[in-house]
Order: C-alpha cells, then structure tokens, then sequence
C-alpha cells in the first residue's frame, strides 16, 4: 500500500491513475483545502476501480486498491491510525501549499503547513519504520538562476516562502537520510505542471483566481474570466516576458512512478546513493506569450490579455536540464507544447466550473 498526501490535488490526483494502471494499492490522505474529492471519484472512474471512503477516524472498511481519508498531515494521530491499520511500503508526499504570492503575503501558514506538516509526516514514517519517501519538490529551490538550463547542482537559494519552505524540507530529508541511511528518498524538483488527463475528467480547478499561468489562460478562453494579467513585460527573455518549462501533467506523473521504483533499487548498479535529486521538466522554455498563443491555436479562442508590473517573487527565465533524470530514472517528457494546451482546453471546455456542478 502506497500512502499519497495531497492525492486528491492537481498532481496527485493524475499521479493516483499512472500509479493503479501499474498495480498499486493506494490510500489518499488529503484535507480537500485546495481540492475536490471529485477528482479521486473521476481517477477510479479512469483506472476502473472503486474508491472506499470512510470515516478517518475509524479506518474500518473492506479490503480495497484504492482509499480515501480526509485529514490533515499535521494531525499525528491521525497519521498513526493509518500506519497502525495498513502496511505502508512507501509515501508519495504531494500535500502542501503551493501560492508564490498568497506566500509572500502569509509566510506563517505555509511554513507550518508544508514544513511542520511534513516534520510530522516524516516523523510517523520513522516510528513505524516506513523509510521510503517521494517528495514533491519544485523549481523554486534554485530561487534566481544564474544561468539555464538549471542542472541539479546548481546552488540554492529562494526568493518566496513558497520556495523556502520547499528547500527547507529537502534539508530536512537530507539531514535525516544522513542520520539514517536506510532511508530510500526522492526529491523531485518540478518544473510548471500543465495540461489534463486526456479523457478530459481531471485537470487543474484552482479555488479562487488561479495562480498559475495555464488555468488562467483557459478559463478566459471559456469566458470565466475577462482577460489574462500578464506580470511583467521588462524581463530579459525573448519577447520581454517571464519564460518557464511547462511540463504536461501526465508526464510528471509518470515521473513519479519511476521515482517510487527507482528506490526499490537502491543503491543501484551505478553507486546512486539512497537520496536522489532530480529535475522533472522538458528541457525547454516557453514565454507567456509564446503560451498564450499555442492557447489560441489549440482553442480556437481569442485570449486578451494585459501586461501589468511583475508579481514579488518571480524570475525571468527557469528551465531545467533534465538529463539526469534519464540517467537515473529512465524518465523523459514526451508530450509537448502544443498538446498539453490541448489537453488543458478539453478539460475546461468539458467543465467550464471545473469540478463544481
């Protein structure tokens, strides 16, 4: 049984289908503060199982590959429970919160969400001796790049709360496997997840107006929103706005499975220790307009848009060299620019509210 904080999120829950088309049994532990149980309903739908959802305190139910517990990582004993009643081989942790901006305005919840919500997680894990841990990273820890593509070793730094409280929970993890290396950990840093599920029933559904690029863009073109508010247009880059690597959601999902099985294998014949760090994105960068535009194309629709001052926290340009994680996972991106707009107009046109009726 795999354990998946944050299952029911954006990530989680794309990550949930590669993870039961592979064989594995999951349970989800999410508090559904930034996202719908419908999006786990929607993943067993997909994969053809059934989900079981029962009360979290009880953790009664029949055998099943695929369950649900509403629940916070930072309540222990509720952790404990689970760890008392299933035998967890491994944790992919995705739970956390994940707004640059909303981080900089409110730094103390998200240190004590995504840290001592993970310390606490973390903790559990070791007093029942479960020591093999996926976590979800992100670009942020390389704060301002001097240079791109970023490799792995390229020195750390932050620029929000958002992106400290990444880096100090892959410290964390460093000290700990450090302490201990019967630890088999992965930290995957993440690019900037796009796209949806082909089929059209999962994607991104934001609460509130989104914060990323992709479900902003998409939600003007079904006509949620009036028009797109481009932040920064005096950056160094190809056409004066910010440039990331936009990596299809299936892909970085696919990435995790073969992080959960690369650590089976540790140490491996290549001497990789039990701690690994990689890059999860496609090697290339793509600008806001240059997005915008493959968006239009994909849609058919007409996206107005507006350049207005840059957002506190961000960088112009971040993009990953991803070789590494070929090397150690076998793991390269796939599918490309123009159809992750495709698949992300799909999921909004199909649901317009996103997961709400």
């Amino acid at each position: 049984m795999i354990l998946i904080t944050g299952g029911t999120g954006y990530i989680g829950s794309h990550a949930c289908i590669e993870l039961l088309e592979q064989g594995y049994s999951l349970i989800v532990l999410d508090n559904l503060s930034n996202s719908s149980i419908v999006s786990l309903q929607r993943a067993a739908y997909i994969s053809g199982v059934n989900l079981d959802s029962p009360l979290p305190r009880h953790l009664e139910w029949e055998d099943s590959s695929f369950l649900f517990v509403e629940g916070d990582i930072r309540d222990k004993p509720l952790l404990r429970s689970i760890f008392e009643r299933f035998d967890i081989e491994a944790v992919i942790h995705f739970a956390g919160l994940k707004a640059v901006g909303e981080s900089v305005e409110q730094p103390l919840m998200y240190y004590d969400n995504n840290v001592s919500g993970s310390i606490a997680l973390f903790e559990v894990m070791a007093e029942f001796g479960c020591k093999r841990l996926v976590f979800s990273s992100s670009a942020t820890v390389y704060g301002d790049p001097a240079s791109v593509p970023i490799r792995e070793d390229f020195p750390l730094s932050t620029t929000n709360p958002y992106g400290a409280s990444k880096l100090m929970i892959e410290n964390i993890l460093r000290d700990v496997y450090k302490s201990d290396p019967a630890w088999s950990i992965a930290l995957l840093r993440y690019f900037n997840p796009v796209g949806a599920h082909q089929s059209g029933l999962i994607g991104e559904d934001p609460n509130g107006i989104p914060n990323n690029l992709m479900p902003f863009i998409s939600q003007v073109a079904v006509g949620v929103r009036e028009k797109l508010n481009v932040f920064g247009g005096d950056y160094d880059t190809v056409d004066s706005t910010g440039v990331r690597d936009y990596i299809h959601v299936v892909d970085l999902a696919k990435g995790h499975v073969k992080a959960l099985e690369a650590l089976k294998k540790q140490p491996d014949p290549k001497g990789h220790k039990g701690l690994l760090t990689v890059n999860l994105g496609t090697g290339r960068g793509y600008s806001v307009l240059e997005m915008i535009k493959s968006f239009e194309k994909a849609s058919g629709k007409k996206i107005p848009y507006e350049i207005v001052a840059r957002r506190p926290g961000d960088v112009a340009q971040c993009y990953a060299d991803s070789s590494y994680a070929f090397e150690v996972l076998g793991w390269k991106a796939e599918l490309g620019i123009e159809q992750m707009c495709q698949d992300t107009w799909r999921w909004q046109s199909m649901n317009p509210k996103g997961y709400k009726v």
